[in-house]
């Protein structure tokens, strides 16, 4: 015969509570647990459950490449980097407070793997967020054929918490590239919180976005109450690749015709 209280946690959908259920019945008879201490671990049982549930959900909406949350990051290699600002920043306060970030330094510092740490923060924490690379933002933007397509790619990346733009300096950006980035730091602005990765000056954005104007409009409002983070050290991608190298090397033994 089916278990009443089972088939009720199906019908009420707690399937957190349901999975619990029989070991907390015990736990409850082993331990003479109180009837409230009983129901208030069932309960949080199935909060639990729920709340991973949600965490997978944004997380894939999210759409982060390669994740690596804050605690891999390698400190030692480049100690240089403000590590006690970057936890600060993984507090999502910054987040909550509607302010923007930005990341810059050289290539290979690991700005990405910090971008997408903040962002995975920010969701444990409750929040919203959406990772791409700055360029995937134009292109989609530019590429849509008619203002309802337009208006709903334009929702997309207005709605997160926390937008994370990476790569911004990679390359120059696409005739009216400018434009399309500019109306999304405006509405942004003030309203939800943007972090940008770079791997070029401040100095050097006009140049990149062919558009002097709308390069001075977008750090009028980046720069207004944002937390700037500034990156310097060795390149991670450079050891990977002279590890492998050596790796590679030791593993095959030394070339024959030079023995």
């Amino acid at each position: 015969m089916p278990d009443p209280l089972l088939h009720a946690c199906r019908e009420l959908r707690l399937s957190g509570l349901a999975t619990s259920l029989e070991l907390r019945l015990q736990e409850a008879v082993s331990h003479g647990l109180p009837h409230r201490q009983f129901l208030e671990l069932l309960f949080q049982d199935e909060l639990n459950v729920r709340a991973q549930r949600s965490l997978e959900r944004r997380k894939k909406l999210a759409q982060f490449p390669d994740l690596q949350p804050i605690e891999n990051f390698d400190w030692q290699f480049n100690p240089q980097i403000n590590r006690a600002q970057i936890y600060q920043l993984a507090t999502a306060q910054f987040v909550r407070e509607r302010r923007d970030v930005l990341l810059l330094g050289p290539p290979g510092l690991g700005k990405s793997h910090i971008a997408q740490a903040l962002g995975y923060a920010a969701l444990r924490a409750g929040l919203n967020v959406l990772y791409g690379s700055v360029f995937e933002l134009v292109r989609e933007l530019q590429a849509d054929s008619s203002p309802v397509e337009a208006q709903r790619t334009l929702a997309r990346y207005l709605k997160p918490d926390l937008l994370c733009l990476d790569d911004f300096g990679m390359k120059s950006f696409p005739a009216k590239g400018a434009e399309a980035l500019l109306e999304i730091i405006v509405r942004r602005h003030r309203n939800r919180s943007t972090l940008m990765t770079s791997n070029r000056p401040i100095e050097e954005w006009g140049v990149l976005l062919g558009d002097v104007p709308a390069a001075t409009a977008i750090l009028d409002r980046l720069l207004e109450g944002a937390e700037i983070v500034r990156m310097s050290g060795r390149s991670y991608r450079l050891r990977n690749a002279q590890q492998a190298a050596a790796a590679k090397k030791k593993t095959t033994g030394p070339n024959p015709s030079t023995v």
